[in-house]
């Protein structure tokens, strides 16, 4: 429990904050502490929303956020070139952007102590975003307290928070290969695919596009249903797929960066 401790009174040295929310297990465990160590009302999560999430992703935050303070603003992530066309950058560009608006909308009600929900594990993978929030001036409490995706996803299950086994999520862009000009219409084509996954039970999955093939990734355990299921097939070639392969490495976080 001393991570917690550690947590709560950074929290309470703060005293008032505003959370960029995705609905993802790190961020909404950060929002559920900060609401039992410092009462609703000195908690306000600020949810962007946009082209780079599924509309699913959006109606689940919206859902996590009914019983608090929250406020909803909409991004633009297609004003940014660097998101248009998938540099490599992409994360670091859309992050500014995205992060300056939780600032913009937090500062203008009296909230100025913004947090993520970065933990430590993400310092160990290439996130270009990091570096943006560091810039924008946003705090990570769960980082400077050591808590690691698997703590997090503990105290959750402990404490009875709803998101403990909620698959990890990542902007829909990062299912295309870099310098690929990216559009709305991809980004829902992505979105629809998964969501025939998400049909079957299969949560925690990707879809990587490259061109008119479908690289599907799971968790090895669930290869045989997708072999079997023949109707899958059939539906991803209705979404206008020519070729549906599995990927045999199976699930990964950030394949692209490989």
């Amino acid at each position: 429990m001393e991570r917690l401790k550690c947590l709560q009174d950074l929290l309470k040295s703060y005293q008032k904050v505003a959370i960029a929310y995705s609905g993802g297990c790190d961020s909404h465990f950060l929002y559920e502490v900060a609401r039992q160590t410092l009462g609703n009302k000195n908690v306000l999560a600020v949810l962007c929303q946009g082209e780079m999430m599924s509309k699913e992703d959006i109606d689940d935050a919206r859902a996590l956020l009914k019983d608090g303070q929250y406020v909803i603003c909409d991004v633009d992530v297609f004003s940014i070139e660097a998101f248009h066309f998938n540099h490599r950058d992409r994360c670091y560009h859309c992050k500014k952007m995205i992060m300056s608006k939780v600032k913009e909308e937090a500062q203008k009600r009296d909230f100025h102590y913004i947090l993520d929900g970065k933990n430590v594990d993400d310092e160990k993978v290439y996130r270009p975003g990091i570096k943006a929030c560091q810039e924008v001036g946003i705090i990570s409490p769960l980082s400077l307290a050591g808590f690691t995706k698997q703590m997090i996803r503990d105290y959750s299950k402990q404490f009875n928070i709803v998101t403990y086994n909620k698959p990890s999520n990542a902007c829909l862009a990062s299912r295309f290969p870099y310098d690929t000009v990216l559009t709305k219409e991809k980004l829902a084509l992505v979105s629809k695919a998964e969501s025939l996954l998400h049909q079957r039970g299969i949560f925690h999955c990707r879809v990587r596009v490259h061109e008119n093939i479908a690289r599907i990734e799971v968790d090895k355990h669930k290869f045989k249903s997708i072999i079997d299921d023949e109707l899958l097939v059939a539906e991803f070639e209705k979404l206008g797929f020519d070729f549906i392969t599995l990927d045999l490495k199976g699930i990964m976080s950030g394949s692209y960066d490989k």
